[in-house]
C-alpha cells in the first residue's frame, strides 16, 4: 500500500514539474506566436497573454486537454480579427478540460469563441463583440459551445452576435451566470440541451432577451431541464438583425423570454420588464418538419414568482408571426404572459396529464392569455383565454445543475 501512495506521489510530482507557465505580449507575429503556442501546449501548462492588442489574420485552434489560455483582463487584453481572412471562428477548442480567461474576441469573420465536443469547458470573465454595432454581417455567436458537456460561461460579455450572444446548443450539464448579453439578435440560448442553469444574468437591449428552444432534424433533441432565474430580462428592443433563413430571425423586437418546444423548464425569481412585444412566451415549433421523433411541444413548463413590468407597449409585429398573431388576439392589449395553447390533438380533446401542465403562479400582477385553438377554428367562439387562475399550481423544483 505504500509503495502504491509512493507511486501516485511521483507521479503527481512529475505532472506538476512538467506543467509550465507560458508568457506572450504583443508583436508583429502575435498571431503565429500564439498559434504556435498553443500547439505545444501539453497538459497542465498555463499560457497567458500580457495586456495588449493581439491582430489577426487566420483562426485560432486549440486542441490539447486540460490547459488554461487566459489573459490579463476583458479589456486589457485584445485579440482582434477584424482583419481575419480565413477561419470558421476567431478561437476553435475541441479538447477537454480547458479554462479560457480574462480576454476578449473582437470582430470576428464568424463566430467569436467556438467549442466543439468538449467535455469540460470553463469560460470565465470573457467578452466578445463585434465594435461596429448590430449588423447582419457580425458573426453568428459569441459564446458557442456545441456537443459538450460540463459548460461553465460565468461573468462573460457577449454584444452584438447575429445570432445569439451566449449560446449552448446539444449539450448537457450547463451553467451560464454573473454575465451580461447585449446588442444581440438573441441575448442567451439554450438549444436542443439537458440540465441547464441559467441565473444571475443581464440580457438587455437584445432583439430577444433569453431564449429556451429544442428544434427538430438535430442529433440531439427533447431539451429539458431548464432552470432560468434571478436574471434580469429587461428592455430588450433592438431591431432583429439576423441573416434572412435564420431561425432567430422569427424572433419579434422586444421579446424578454421564449421557451420553445422544451419539457422541464422552470423560470422564477427573475425580472421581467421593459420588453415592448411580450414579456414572456411559450410556444409550439410551427414549421412542418419530417422529423418523426421530434417534438414539437412545450410540455412542463413552470412560470412562478418573477416581478414583471411594463411590456407589449410596443409590439414588432412586422417580424415572423408570433407578435402579429398575438396583437390580433389580444386586440393590442398585450398580455406579460402568452402561451399559444397548442398541444397533441388527443390532450386537446382529453386534457393534459398533471405533470405536463403549465403552471403559473405568484407572479404578482402579471396578465396572461392563451388560444383555444379549437374554439379558434369554430365560428362563434372567442378563442382568447385570461384567465392566469386557472393555471395555478403545485411548484415541483428541477434539481440543480451540478457540473463535474
Amino acid at each position: 500500500m505504500q509503495n502504491l501512495f509512493l507511486l501516485f506521489l511521483l507521479s503527481v510530482c512529475a505532472f506538476a514539474l512538467e506543467a509550465r507557465q507560458l508568457l506572450l505580449g504583443p508583436s508583429e507575429n502575435s498571431s503565429e506566436e500564439i498559434q504556435e503556442a498553443l500547439i505545444e501546449m501539453q497538459p497542465g501548462d498555463v499560457l497567458t497573454l500580457e495586456p495588449g492588442e493581439y491582430f489577426f489574420e487566420d483562426g485560432i485552434s486549440l486542441d490539447v486537454d486540460d490547459v488554461i489560455f487566459e489573459g490579463s483582463g476583458i479589456n486589457e487584453t485584445i485579440l482582434n480579427f477584424e482583419n481575419q481572412i480565413s477561419g470558421a471562428q476567431g478561437l476553435l477548442v475541441t479538447s477537454d478540460g480547458v479554462t479560457l480567461r480574462d480576454f476578449a474576441v473582437l470582430d470576428a469573420t464568424g463566430d467569436a469563441i467556438k467549442v466543439i465536443g468538449a467535455d469540460g469547458i470553463n469560460m470565465v470573465r470573457l467578452r466578445t463583440e463585434w465594435t461596429g454595432g448590430p449588423k447582419e454581417t457580425n458573426g453568428a455567436y459569441g459564446f458557442y459551445p456545441v456537443e459538450s458537456r460540463d459548460v461553465l460561461i460565468d461573468a462573460c460579455v457577449a454584444i452584438g452576435a447575429s445570432d445569439a450572444g451566449i449560446y449552448v446548443g446539444q449539450s448537457r450539464n450547463i451553467i451560464v451566470k454573473n454575465s451580461i448579453a447585449q446588442y444581440n439578435v438573441a441575448g442567451i440560448e439554450i438549444e436542443n440541451s439537458y440540465y441547464a442553469d441559467v441565473f444571475d444574468n443581464l440580457a438587455s437591449h437584445n432583439t430577444g432577451g433569453i431564449l429556451v428552444f429544442d428544434l427538430p432534424d438535430l442529433p440531439q433533441q427533447g431539451g429539458h431541464n431548464v432552470r432560468v432565474f434571478r436574471n434580469k430580462a429587461i428592455n430588450n428592443d433592438t431591431d432583429n438583425f439576423a441573416p434572412e433563413g435564420n431561425i432567430v430571425g422569427e424572433v419579434p423586437r422586444g421579446t424578454g423570454i421564449i421557451i420553445q418546444a422544451n419539457s422541464d423548464v422552470e423560470v422564477f425569481d427573475n425580472d421581467i420588464y421593459g420588453n415592448g412585444t411580450v414579456n414572456l412566451s411559450i410556444v409550439t415549433y410551427g414549421y412542418a418538419t419530417d422529423d418523426e421523433n421530434y417534438n414539437p411541444h412545450p410540455k412542463s413548463i413552470q412560470i412562478h414568482g418573477n416581478r414583471f413590468g411594463d411590456g407589449g407597449f410596443d409590439p414588432d409585429i412586422n417580424t415572423g408571426e408570433l407578435a402579429a398573431i398575438l396583437f390580433e388576439l389580444s386586440d393590442g392589449n398585450m398580455p406579460d404572459i402568452f402561451w399559444d395553447g397548442i398541444l397533441p390533438m388527443n390532450q386537446m380533446i382529453f386534457g393534459q396529464p398533471d405533470k405536463e401542465r403549465l403552471v403559473i403562479s405568484n407572479n404578482g400582477d402579471a396578465t396572461f392569455l392563451t388560444l383555444n385553438p379549437i374554439k379558434y377554428i369554430l365560428p362563434f367562439f372567442d378563442p382568447v383565454e385570461r384567465d392566469i387562475k386557472a393555471y395555478e399550481g403545485k411548484v415541483r423544483p428541477l434539481p440543480e445543475v451540478i457540473l463535474n
